[in-house]
């Protein structure tokens, strides 16, 4: 049954694949980046941050030289910071090989590229007969098979299925139609789907049944103070400890704990800084992927500039500190009173 998936995707692929700004080119650097950016992300956010990447770091060398700063802030609002990390981790490892590596196993030995993204270079850009396995790929052979496949497996079976000269198109068809017909929330598209006379599931009427999922384990949930100190028009920013969630990123200060306000108008007072006004109280939460925080915001103005902090005017905030999305939220407030 399933050597018949490329003669029946092929044609479907080249029928219906979306307009994507990395499937314009075969350029490794582009497919790599992409790839990249789409774990955790949905196709709709990546496309500006995709570009304006490029336009910022359009080849592998510029990528390695970036500095940090830049890295993060062209990262900002993605998530996943130790993604951009890796990827430049990679760019030095590529630089000191002199090229892209073009096959799998050459691939997987650069920071941050696993299996998949490994499989996706390697056919994409260098036609290897090479599975790249995401989750759109484990749910279409699963419904195929009306039973749950595991990435090893799925590996196992695609690899000689992949027709010389059209490794590529076959890689992206298996995304495509995982991502765009045989999806995974809500029915699926099983009247356009190109494999429907093939699938198992569908014949026993349940293709939502697979694959089967594994029950997630309960989020921790954290509570944390965030203070939004200004000082004239500067705000007060630190970067984060070098281990441990969003390491090394900046942020806005903080603590552990839900602090009332009189707390913690003397926690800021300790580090040095008068406090003249407290202009609003906050509550905002955001979602890690293990990890919930339930956040309340302190905005407050300040005297003096003291304090382990640096203070950055807008304009820096907006051009320069890559903040991560859990503090970034509390600068709307600024947004709107300006």
């Amino acid at each position: 049954m399933l050597d018949k998936l490329p003669e029946l995707l092929l044609p479907w692929y080249k029928a219906h694949k979306r307009d994507l700004p990395w499937r314009r080119d075969r350029e490794p650097y582009h497919v790599w980046l992409s790839e990249i950016m789409l774990q955790q992300t949905r196709v709709e956010a990546v496309k500006g941050y995709y570009r304006r990447f490029l336009e910022a770091l359009p080849d592998v060398e510029s990528l390695a030289h970036a500095p940090e700063d830049q890295l993060t802030k062209l990262w900002e609002g993605l998530g996943y910071y130790s993604r951009v990390r890796n990827l430049q981790k990679a760019a030095k490892q590529i630089l000191e090989l002199g090229s892209f590596p073009r096959d799998q196993k050459g691939l997987l030995s650069l920071g941050g590229i696993g299996p998949y993204t490994a499989g996706a270079i390697a056919s994409i850009c260098f036609e290897q007969p090479a599975p790249a396995v995401d989750g759109n790929v484990i749910r279409v052979l699963s419904r195929l098979l009306a039973r749950t496949v595991d990435p090893k497996e799925a590996g196992a079976l695609l690899q000689p299925l992949y027709p010389e000269g059209h490794c590529g198109d076959f890689t992206q068809a298996l995304m495509e139609l995982g991502a765009t017909v045989c999806l995974p929330n809500g029915e699926p598209n099983c009247e356009n789907c190109p494999l429907c006379p093939l699938c198992e599931a569908r014949k026993e009427g349940a293709p939502r049944a697979y694959p089967q999922r594994a029950e997630k384990k309960p989020r921790r949930v954290e509570q944390r103070t965030v203070f939004l100190l200004q000082c004239g028009e500067e705000i007060a920013v630190c970067k984060r400890p070098r281990k441990g969630l969003l390491a090394g990123l900046w942020q806005l200060p903080d603590t552990a704990g839900h602090l009332d306000l009189q707390q913690a108008v003397e926690l800021v007072q300790s580090w040095g800084i008068p406090v003249r006004e407290t202009v609003m109280e906050l509550q905002r939460s955001h979602i890690f992927t293990h990890v919930h925080w339930e956040l309340r915001g302190i905005y407050l103005r300040c005297g003096e500039k003291n304090g382990p902090f640096r203070w950055v005017s807008p304009t820096e905030l907006e051009e320069e500190i890559g903040l991560p999305t859990a503090y970034r939220q509390f600068l709307d407030v600024l947004q709107e009173r300006r």
